[in-house]
């Protein structure tokens, strides 16, 4: 949970900027740019917004996470099964490849409750297979990755104690991304474009873009993004 206060955002924006009156750049646009900064943070870093819930699934091998979360961005894991009657086991990822191979009818087989394997296509993040394919019955626990809402630009956040919608680490991220707009804003000044420029830099230095973000949430590589996690104190 975080403890990074909306305004606290606004107000080191705003210091930064030396405009502490919101004469050039308005407290309502600082806040959409926060809120543009969640978008972009969440595109390089899926990990950076997690969350987990049951997933009903549809009958048959592909299941599309927006059927049941409108909000998800990327399949993260998928960890056991949940309906009643099922086994509760949990689940494991597979190559679909092995399974072409090996049972090339599988996706034809008889449907089940209990699911065994999941499979997970990064081309199709919000989408992933499963076998045996699924009954409506069967019942999945998945954690995926979303973009939090955003925050009401209108509302005055000075008397408001609303805080950022990722983790306290991301703060100086969301920060050098609100800057890199506000620079934007008169790039036709070459110091500003220079400026805005080494604050976007500072954001992906942050959150750590150098790795390679999409491998980092592919549930292909779990060990991976746990020990990606884990290097950048998440």
């Amino acid at each position: 949970m975080s403890t990074v206060k909306v305004i606290d955002l606004v107000n080191k924006a705003q210091t930064i900027l030396q405009d502490t009156t919101s004469t050039r750049w308005p407290q309502d646009e600082l806040v959409g740019w926060l809120n543009d900064a969640y978008r972009e943070v969440i595109l390089l870093r899926p990990d950076a917004n997690s969350e987990s819930g049951t997933f009903s699934c549809k009958a048959g091998t592909r299941q599309v996470l927006t059927d049941e979360f409108p909000s998800a961005l990327r399949l993260l894991d998928v960890v056991r099964n949940t309906a009643t009657n099922s086994s509760q086991g949990a689940v494991r990822i597979i190559e679909r490849q092995i399974l072409d191979d090996q049972r090339r009818g599988w996706h034809a087989e008889d449907q089940s409750e209990s699911i065994e394997h999941f499979m997970f296509d990064p081309k199709l993040p919000r989408e992933f297979l499963v076998y045996p394919p699924a009954s409506t019955d069967a019942q999945l626990e998945v954690v995926f990755s979303s973009v939090p809402v955003g925050h009401d630009a209108q509302t005055d956040y000075s008397t408001s104690m609303e805080t950022i919608k990722v983790v306290d680490s991301y703060a100086n991220a969301l920060l050098d991304y609100m800057l890199y707009r506000a620079y934007s804003k008169d790039a036709e000044y070459a110091a500003n474009a220079e400026r805005a420029m080494a604050h976007y830099e500072a954001m992906q230095r942050a959150i750590g873009v150098k790795t390679q973000s999409e491998q980092s949430a592919n549930p292909r590589d779990l060990q991976t993004l746990a020990k990606a996690i884990a290097q950048q104190q998440i």
